[in-house]
């Protein structure tokens, strides 16, 4: 079994907000929706590793909780690009054998970012 995507939520009208934190900030390209998914708003990133939906809710409430987390290489360049987008790290030391932190996407939604120590970190 393999996970295929992970869905996270936007309000109405966040999708670029999506999509300056997941292609700009994390570096997962846009791809287009299906036609018969595109007329529900939303966004697709895809890469050759991961792939993410963001759907509309028109009653959304970020997920402050449940997370996606993604496994990246170099952590501390990762860290650096998010920033410079104008989304903040908090850093986290909780996780044996990892190096991670938390970051709000750009429509509030809790993610996690990590790398195994000793790997670029």
């Amino acid at each position: 079994m393999r996970l295929h995507h992970v869905q996270v939520s936007c309000p109405v009208g966040g999708e670029d907000a999506a999509r300056r934190f997941y292609a700009d900030g994390l570096g997962i390209p846009e791809v287009a929706k299906p036609p018969v998914l595109a007329t529900r708003g939303g966004c697709w990133f895809r890469s050759e590793e991961v792939e993410v939906h963001v759907g509309v809710e028109d009653t959304f409430t970020p997920a402050r909780k449940a997370h996606p987390a993604f496994l990246v290489d170099d952590i501390d360049a990762t860290a650096v690009r998010l920033e410079r987008h104008g989304f903040p790290v908090t850093w986290d030391a909780d996780f044996p054998g990892y190096r991670r932190f938390y970051v709000a996407d750009g429509n509030g939604n809790r993610v996690e970012v990590l790398a195994v120590r000793g790997e670029s970190s």
